[in-house]
């Protein structure tokens, strides 16, 4: 969600329970679901794990539009919206490669960068709340963008191998973004942070 809305942040009467964040919570119970799926034998099932994957990263562009349109930005949303991003795209990452589909360096890399960025949010809670930034935006269309094309059952279509090349390409965009970024957020927290002690004393 974006820092747009910000007379709703300073508005007491927005709830914490909003449709906006509930988007968000269910795409959170989504993952399980999803994780599932992507078990089970059959193209069938593995459409079924793809059309999951769909409906939650839908959200995420819903719940966010939903937010800004309605002053309903929370600062519950700005850390929980980005927590469901990583757990359905970091479960998905991990799924495909416990399956051959993707390498496990690629998985580790963005899920270090991921999970790193996601607690230095919460380190620096306390001077500064960190939304979603427009690098963060795109790494996440990058990264949604290769699974999808991963987790399509690419067997049924002719030239499955060009499409597997494609994901590969956008894989490899993505992960150079999600680095990119994660050192933007670095060195932003640390300025953040600095200017408010700075202030403060």
């Amino acid at each position: 969600m974006s820092t747009s809305g910000s007379a709703a942040m300073r508005d007491p009467r927005v709830p914490l329970w909003n449709i906006a964040n509930i988007l968000t919570m269910s795409r959170l119970l989504m993952v399980p679901l999803f994780v599932w799926f992507m078990f089970l034998d059959g193209p069938w099932w593995r459409s079924a794990a793809f059309a999951v994957f769909v409906v939650a990263a839908i959200t995420d562009r819903v719940d966010g539009e939903i937010a800004r349109r309605r002053n309903l930005v929370t600062d519950f949303g700005k850390i929980a919206d980005p927590i469901a991003d990583k757990a359905l795209t970091g479960a998905a990452l991990v799924v495909l490669s416990l399956q051959g589909d993707l390498w496990w360096w690629v998985t580790i890399a963005i899920l270090v960068r991921e999970w790193g960025i996601t607690v230095l949010r919460f380190a620096v809670l306390r001077y500064v709340v960190m939304p979603a930034s427009k690098g963060g935006k795109l790494k996440t269309v990058l990264q949604i963008v290769a699974i999808g094309i991963y987790l399509f059952p690419l067997q049924v279509l002719p030239f499955s191998e060009a499409f597997v090349w494609l994901a590969h390409v956008v894989m490899g965009a993505a992960l150079a973004v999600t680095l990119w970024t994660g050192l933007t957020y670095v060195f932003d927290a640390i300025r953040a942070v600095r200017a408010r002690k700075e202030n403060a004393g």
